[in-house]
């Protein structure tokens, strides 16, 4: 059974169809990224996956749970799937330890102390241990995307979801955070991220898939998509040849 599996997905705003039958499967260990021109659909797609967007038609599934069953306790799935935004979503008012013990101790029943201990591990592992008592503003945006990193993994998620996670960040932030998710890949890590960082697609990930007007294009694998844009469909070679650029 595939880890994250989509069948025919479909989605409205109002009249507006965002998502248009998408299927894809993405299997344990996998790290998939999704690519596309702004408005394509992409961000909506992954926001589905752990409920944050309601989609009208179509299955998906994680780890074998149907995240449209109204039985599904979503509290439960998200806790499951780790979710990195574009804008690190940190509570200002509470210290980047308070922020990381939070949802340990109110969804997953841990206390404090096991809780901080946990918490403590995974800022050593992206380097910010010595940060832990500072709050989210003290930081700067790479260090705060690493906290919100740091904080999706503290609930032990079975994937990982990445909503263009350094696109808000300074070209040299956008390596520590890159660094950190490679790690994560390297590691078995399942996941599913949204980006235009062709450099990190091409480093990390096993599979592309290209996006437009709500189609999944293409969904091919890594070297296909890189090597081999004479293969790809007239809109996707466009689109590799104005970002390659850059």
């Amino acid at each position: 059974m595939s880890m994250i599996s989509l069948e025919a997905v479909s989605k409205w705003y109002d009249s507006f169809k965002v998502l248009d039958a998408c299927t894809t499967a993405i299997e344990r260990g996998e790290v998939v990224v999704i690519c596309g021109p702004s408005g394509s659909g992409k961000s909506t797609l992954i926001k589905c996956i752990n409920a944050l967007e309601p989609f009208q038609q179509g299955t998906i599934l994680v780890d074998g749970i149907s995240v449209g069953d109204p039985q599904t306790n979503l509290a439960r799935l998200r806790a499951r799937v780790g979710m990195v935004f574009q804008h690190f979503e940190l509570f200002p008012h509470l210290s980047v330890l308070a922020n990381l013990n939070l949802a340990q101790v109110k969804v997953l029943g841990r206390t404090r102390d096991v809780a901080s201990e946990r918490s403590l591990a995974l800022l050593d592992r992206v380097g910010l241990r010595d940060q832990a008592a500072k709050f989210p503003a003290q930081l700067s945006g790479g260090q705060q995307q690493r906290v919100a990193i740091a904080r999706a993994l503290s609930m032990d998620p079975i994937a990982m979801l990445f909503d263009e996670p350094t696109s808000a960040l300074d070209p040299e932030m956008i390596v520590e955070v890159l660094d950190v998710m490679s790690t994560l890949a390297q590691e078995g890590m399942t996941m599913l991220c949204v980006t235009h960082e062709m450099g990190f697609a091409r480093r990390v990930a096993n599979r592309v898939i290209f996006m437009d007007h709500g189609t999944i294009v293409e969904d091919v694998a890594k070297d296909a998509f890189f090597d081999d844009p004479s293969a790809r469909t007239a809109r996707a070679q466009t689109f590799l040849s104005k970002i390659l650029q850059h």
